[in-house]
């Protein structure tokens, strides 16, 4: 599957330009200056707005929502309401069949976790969150449209 490099075979990076030697070498960074400008860190030359907001924050130690990146969104219809605190969410997709290349309607359903009062029939959109139960790893943020009665 992979073979090694003999020593006589040329490799894929470019070898380093060699210096004569009585060349003068460019001119020399003190390692001490080098070192307090990397541990002193600058929040006008910080590396990411995350490390920014970090940097500028009040020094509590829990982390800022803001670092826990974007977390996946579904809307879906909610089917069943008839545990505690609990919704099942269908949620719709279309994907194109490779034969016949059509549409096909494909069905998901998932537990959230419902602290607004969402009724079966609502739209609502749900929010991935961290294992809340065996099956429940879904959060309802929003109620998008109410059932009409």
């Amino acid at each position: 599957m992979f073979r090694r490099k003999k020593k006589d075979e040329p490799t894929d990076t470019p070898p380093a330009p060699e210096q004569a030697e009585g060349a003068p070498s460019e001119a020399p960074v003190e390692p001490a200056a080098e070192a307090s400008a990397a541990t002193e860190p600058t929040t006008a030359t910080a590396a990411t707005p995350a490390e920014a907001d970090a940097a500028a924050g009040s020094g509590d130690s829990k982390p800022s929502s803001k670092r826990r990146g974007n977390r996946v969104q579904k809307v879906g219809t909610v089917s069943s309401d008839k545990m505690q605190k609990t919704v099942v969410v269908r949620v719709d997709r279309l994907v194109l069949h490779q034969k016949y290349r059509r549409y096909v309607r494909r069905t998901s359903k998932f537990m959230a976790h419902d602290e607004l009062g969402a009724t079966t029939g609502d739209r609502v959109r749900i929010v991935e969150t961290r294992p809340l139960s065996a099956k429940k790893r879904w959060r309802v943020v929003e109620i998008v449209q109410k059932a009409a009665k």
